[in-house]
């Protein structure tokens, strides 16, 4: 891979590297000159300042539609959930490991198997993770389960539209796949070529706009190595404008900042506890990043000033458990996707919203 020359290369943390660029630090300043002294800081407008649970946004409890809508999966709902990609408002991706049974919330019953004075699931917490245990996610490198039954490995992408409305399905591609981890478009790339990226598959897939070609296999599938021809768990890809592509394989629990030919600039924390799991540069300069720890989306400059952040921990619509995906669509629309929840989250931006506060626009240059 002649092309992994790095820029502005990000490293998350929790066994993830991913690049576009990070800048995270413990220095904060305050956004408090963006509002009258002594008012704080405000979401919207003459809104009086209390927590800040879903930003500047209303979240839309009904996008996307259950997938118990098809036929045939009335039983069954997304699972975890690794990547969203807004190409516009009416062709959003949802990339998903499979499917998981369709559960309401049990009882409370106590455990004494496992020990005296447990019960579950615990009150007021979620109590199920999409994507961590030996049964619940398929596709995880150790998986005990039975397909079928604990999960099927199913519309591992689909598309759908403003409405929430599965639109696309690209089924013919799950066999191939084993997790797949990111899919995005070039935004420099005039034909909109669709990539994914399998972390335990070891490869990266570029198809036509449409889903029914596959383009380019980066990569060895299912065979992992350090050289030229194999990539070991790739996790994220971006491009420059001249077409050079980057490609992250790498773990660490650092955040680290290259310049183009490789050259390391600096570092930040990201303070304890923290899990970076997805940074987004907006066309405006500003950076995104979803913390897994924390339930937090947050906002620094490009000198990793701390600006602001927004976030609480949970399941109900609007709350945010391990986000591993970030997207935003040309009319502001901000797409969260999550893993542990198992579940894409939209969220529109509210009249009146204090625009610093709004995640900024991306990146478009040969195509909107």
């Amino acid at each position: 891979m002649t092309t992994r020359k790095l820029t502005l290369l990000l490293v998350a943390t929790t066994a993830i590297a991913f690049m576009v660029g990070a800048i995270v630090t413990s220095r904060i300043i305050s956004v408090q000159a963006q509002v009258k002294p002594g008012y704080g800081i405000a979401a919207l407008a003459g809104q009086r300042v209390g927590q800040d649970v879903d930003g500047p946004y209303d979240v839309d409890p009904n996008w996307p539609k259950p997938i118990t809508a098809l036929p045939g999966h009335e039983k069954w709902t997304y699972g975890a959930v690794e990547s969203v990609y807004a190409e516009n408002p009416n062709r959003v991706f949802i990339l998903e490991r499979g499917e998981i049974p369709n559960l309401k919330r049990p009882e409370e019953v106590p455990y004494p198997s496992v020990g005296p004075s447990i019960s579950f699931p615990v009150a007021q917490v979620p109590w199920r993770n999409a994507s961590v245990g030996p049964v619940t996610s398929a596709g995880n490198p150790v998986w005990s389960g039975k397909l079928g039954v604990d999960a099927r490995w199913e519309h591992c992408i689909v598309v759908v539209d403003a409405n929430g409305n599965i639109i696309e399905d690209w089924t013919k591609w799950d066999k191939m796949l084993r997790r797949p981890h990111f899919i995005t478009i070039n935004p420099y790339d005039p034909e909109k070529h669709v990539w994914v990226v399998d972390d335990q598959g070891h490869a990266v897939y570029e198809f036509t706009h449409d889903g029914k070609e596959l383009v380019k296999t980066l990569g060895t599938p299912d065979q992992s190595g350090n050289d030229d021809k194999h990539f070991n768990r790739p996790t994220f890809i971006n491009w420059l404008p001249d077409g050079n592509m980057f490609v992250t394989d790498r773990s660490d629990h650092r955040i680290e900042i290259f310049d183009e030919n490789g050259k390391f600039l600096d570092q930040w924390t990201t303070g304890k506890p923290s899990t970076p799991q997805f940074l987004y540069k907006a066309a405006d300069g500003f950076l995104w990043i979803a913390d897994g720890s924390t339930a937090k989306i947050i906002k620094f400059d490009m000198d990793g000033h701390l600006l602001y952040e927004w976030g609480s921990a949970g399941d109900w619509p609007g709350a945010l458990w391990n986000v591993h995906g970030m997207s935003v669509d040309q009319d502001g629309n901000l797409y969260l996707a999550e893993v542990n929840n198992g579940r894409a989250e939209k969220f529109r931006p509210c009249p009146g919203a204090n625009p610093n506060l709004v995640v900024g626009k991306p990146i478009y240059s040969a195509w909107k």
